[in-house]
């Protein structure tokens, strides 16, 4: 697997390409947020460097072999973990955990795989208040931080 300098716009975007593959279908409602909301930009990437990392991280997964379409999250918990490593600035995080709720629940309803990465981001991050903080909010995905 690639490995980005931690809290790199490409590290975030990891996340967040995660987060759309969580429950093994990229939706067009999640790939219409991702637009409507610039995510590129609000990561510090344009849009064709986030398509892009998406891409890598998709090679990456067939090409180590790590994806496991059996379990609710088709990424197992220790790369998981290893990808939330890779941000440590408690703004990045916020706004990464932000991201990532919106894009979880555009289509009305939160898959198991999705909640794996969303409660294992809020863990492994401590942001428990901050996810209940985001639950109750109307604020746009590039405000949440």
């Amino acid at each position: 697997m690639r490995t980005y300098p931690k809290n790199s716009p490409q590290a975030a975007a990891r996340i967040v390409a995660l987060t759309l593959i969580a429950d093994g279908d990229i939706g067009q409602s999640e790939l219409d947020l991702l637009d409507s909301q610039a995510v590129h930009e609000v990561l510090g990437l344009s849009r064709p460097q986030l398509h892009q990392v998406t891409d890598h991280f998709c090679e990456d997964l067939l090409a180590d072999n790590l994806l496991q379409w059996a379990q609710p999250c088709p990424v197992d918990d220790l790369t998981v973990s290893d990808l939330l490593a890779e941000v440590d600035d408690p703004a990045l995080r916020r706004t990464v955990l932000g991201i990532c709720v919106k894009l979880a629940e555009v289509d009305g309803q939160v898959a198991e795989g999705e909640s794996v990465v969303l409660v294992a981001a809020v863990a492994q991050w401590s942001l428990h208040c901050e996810m209940l903080r985001l639950r109750g909010s109307s604020t746009p995905v590039a405000l949440a931080a």
